[in-house]
């Protein structure tokens, strides 16, 4: 699971084995190869590091994990390639690739960009906000309160995602909302430490609020504003790990 400020990785492991051909040296199925076999590896294991499921510097060795998805060694290369470039993985001169370490700062730097792509989604969203999409954001804003108020820090994670999910979708602003996706892949780890501190949860639940509420009143600059004050209450529960 995947939240914009409170995610949940599991126990480092893997990509798991996928429910498709068999490894290669099986029994007789191919591994898969070409741009299928590109795709598919680079999901699974997209899905894997935003999950947790992949721990932060943790080796991508080629020939393992070709076994384990099932695909030819020249797919699993070209994805991690891409994920490479979607700023997931690394690769290290002479020791190969491996899940990409963001450091604090780099953490902060990348919420510095996401502020401004939000307070543009958040922005758009309640220019073009319908009755409908209006409804489900108040709805939304409803189950936050009660989690918070039932301690429930799992389903609040899971709420917030889904409440920066609907934004992006309700702004209709693609480019951001594709830009978003990545850059917030990228802070999976420092968001979950950020979710489990206590208080976190109490002090964005009027944050979210205040978005909600902006946004279906149909007022932008409000919108904006307060999604970018949002952020910058994250950059500064973020920076306070500096100092403890």
């Amino acid at each position: 699971m995947r939240a914009q400020e409170d995610a949940g990785p599991g126990k480092p492991s893997g990509p798991g084995k996928p429910s498709g051909p068999a490894a290669p040296g099986g029994s007789g199925t191919r591994a898969l190869s070409g741009e299928p076999g590109r795709r598919m590896a680079a999901d699974r294991l997209r899905r894997a590091i935003l999950g947790g499921d992949m721990a932060p510097g943790q080796r991508l060795v080629e020939e393992e994990l070709a076994g384990m998805l099932a695909v030819t060694r020249a797919s699993l290369r070209a994805a991690l390639f891409d994920l490479t470039a979607e700023g997931l993985v690394e690769r290290i001169p002479n020791r190969g690739a491996r899940v990409r370490v963001i450091t604090l700062d780099e953490a902060v730097a990348i919420t510095e960009c996401r502020m401004a792509l939000e307070g543009l989604c958040a922005a758009k969203a309640a220019e073009r906000v319908t009755e409908s999409a209006a409804g489900r954001l108040r709805q939304l804003g409803e189950e936050l309160e009660r989690a918070v108020a039932d301690g429930e820090l799992l389903k609040y994670s899971a709420l917030n995602h889904e409440l920066h999910r609907l934004v992006r979708e309700i702004s209709g602003q693609a480019v951001a909302a594709a830009l978003l996706e990545r850059l917030n892949g990228q802070l999976v780890r420092h968001q979950f430490q950020l979710s489990l501190r206590p208080g976190r949860p109490q002090a964005s639940l009027p944050e979210h609020l205040a978005i909600i509420s902006a946004i279906t009143e149909r007022r932008p600059a409000e919108a904006e504003a307060v999604a970018r004050r949002h952020l910058r209450s994250v950059i500064a529960a973020l920076l306070e790990e500096k100092v403890r």
